[in-house]
């Protein structure tokens, strides 16, 4: 009798083709995270154009804001100190008794705002700058009568002070401004600051005419 042989069993094929799967789904994903990782690392350089336009606008605007912060912190620094310096002349009669008097009327603006009324402490023209001890106290005349303190100037005669400094005088970073002769005033040239301490300015606390001051009511 002839022996039939069984035929073999080609188990090690199909465990070839596991294999060779096996490794094929190791390869595809090992190919996945690597083109992953190359699309990644892509969007970051695609990125990296808008992120620095993004930081080469926002750093100028917040520089300016700081530089701003730091100015507004300094106007306000000079305004605090004349304020708590001249409180006690909120009543004029102090301001009488301490040396200051009325000169030059209310002074209006030729087109806009006014100063006001200056009284001025004659001692105080000295050619020195002191932060608590303004030469002039300005006020605001009202309907009733009254007068309002607004704001304060200092002053310094130009040939005085030039003779012992090379640049205008300065107060807690704010520069004098140089007025000539001839002047309104008709005195010699000066250098005034003035510091609208207790009116609000929409110009600025140092800007010389005031939209918020008027001489309406010293003309009634």
């Amino acid at each position: 009798m002839q022996s039939r042989h069984k035929p073999a069993r080609v188990r090690w094929l199909r465990g070839s083709s596991r294999i060779d799967s096996a490794l094929h789904r190791q390869a595809v994903c090992e190919q996945f995270a690597k083109k992953y990782k190359e699309t990644k690392n892509m969007k970051k350089v695609l990125h990296m154009p808008v992120l620095l336009a993004a930081l080469l606008v926002l750093t100028p605007f917040a520089l300016a804001q700081q530089k701003q912060s730091e100015e507004q912190g300094d106007l306000g620094k000079l305004v605090e100190i004349v304020r708590n310096a001249t409180n006690k002349y909120q009543d004029v009669n102090r301001a009488s008794a301490a040396g200051y008097s009325p000169l030059f009327g209310c002074v209006s603006g030729s087109d806009h705002g006014a100063m006001g009324i200056h009284y001025v402490n004659g001692s105080l023209l000295n050619g020195t700058v002191e932060v608590t001890q303004p030469q002039a106290l300005i006020y605001e005349p009202l309907s009733n009568g009254d007068l309002q303190l607004v704001g304060v100037e200092f002053i310094v005669d130009a040939a005085t002070w030039l003779k012992t400094h090379s640049a205008p005088p300065v107060l807690e970073g704010q520069v004098f401004l140089y007025v000539d002769a001839p002047n309104r005033f008709t005195i010699p040239a000066f250098f005034e600051l003035h510091v609208w301490a207790w009116r609000t300015n929409p110009q600025g606390p140092f800007v010389d005419w005031n939209d918020h001051v008027s001489c309406a009511a010293d003309k009634e």
